[in-house]
């Protein structure tokens, strides 16, 4: 697994805040959607592809930058005069320290949260595989996200409608999250994935945790494909479908797990995976 020191950083440019608004409500975990505007000729993304973001030091250990990765949230969108907008989706994070239990903010997270337009800040990259549109408009695509995995499934619906208006195949998101204010862009504040539902071809479906009040890991991710997984195993069946997971480890092992019992066998999931991978048709985007 490709650890963060292994990135290469030399390449760096900066981003200029344009825009930075909390899309969930003020008694939900803080995610805000930032808009960065990169002026720099080089710079070129798509779909699927992170940024990395560095933080000024010094930090503590003596450390001069802190480094993160984020998923880019939007389709690439030209600005003109070789610049480009992109949007980042961010979760203020808090870690526990196990010794003296004490809350401690995540230093990036809070570092983006915490910038306001007009604020500069220096980025790397991109990085990473591409999430691939197939050329093919009848193509069936099937996205299966939690939490900030959805960061690149907005960008992948909206390159799609946008590029492709009239999109042939069934498109299908099913997203997991710990409660309804974690739905990010599918709350009441910024429900933007809304545009899409009288597309004929989208359709998303919703999972909630059913013990969002415990420390677990539990997205609701395993009900909504549980209740929808014959017809996710009906649409793996068919050559022209092509299959993208995004988020932590947890929700492919979710997502595998509810297929294994579709399937009717380990082997008979792994077959089929293993071909669809084989035929390109398979992708994730998992991250630590």
């Amino acid at each position: 697994m490709t650890r963060l020191s292994d990135y290469d950083v030399s390449h760096q440019c900066e981003a200029l805040v344009k825009q930075s608004h909390r899309i969930t409500p003020d008694n939900a975990p803080e995610v805000r959607n930032i808009l960065l505007n990169v002026s720099h000729p080089q710079f070129r993304y798509v779909e699927g592809q992170n940024v990395g973001v560095i933080v000024p030091g010094p930090h503590e250990l003596g450390h001069e930058r802190h480094f993160r990765l984020y998923t880019i949230a939007n389709s690439p969108v030209a600005e003109g005069g070789g610049s480009v907008d992109i949007e980042l989706c961010v979760r203020r994070c808090f870690y526990i320290d196990e010794v003296s239990g004490e809350s401690y903010p995540g230093i990036a997270s809070n570092y983006l949260c915490d910038a306001r337009p007009g604020d500069r800040i220096t980025i790397t990259g991109p990085y990473g595989d591409a999430f691939k549109i197939p050329a093919d408009t009848r193509t069936n695509l099937l996205m299966i996200g939690t939490g900030t995995g959805i960061a690149p499934f907005r960008a992948f619906v909206q390159h799609i409608y946008e590029k492709h208006p009239h999109w042939e195949g069934e498109v299908r998101l099913f997203y997991g999250a710990r409660t309804g204010m974690e739905k990010l862009y599918q709350n009441d504040v910024k429900n933007d994935f809304a545009n899409y539902y009288d597309q004929k071809t989208f359709k998303a479906f919703e999972g909630l945790s059913q013990r969002p009040w415990m420390h677990s890991d539990d997205t609701g991710l395993s009900d909504v494909l549980q209740e929808n997984a014959e017809e996710i195993w009906k649409l793996m069946q068919d050559p022209g479908t092509h299959v993208y997971v995004a988020g932590l480890p947890k929700t492919a092992e979710d997502f595998y797990e509810v297929m294994v019992k579709v399937a009717g066998s380990k082997a008979r999931w792994h077959w089929t995976r293993e071909e669809m991978i084989e035929q390109k048709r398979w992708s994730e985007l998992l991250y630590r």
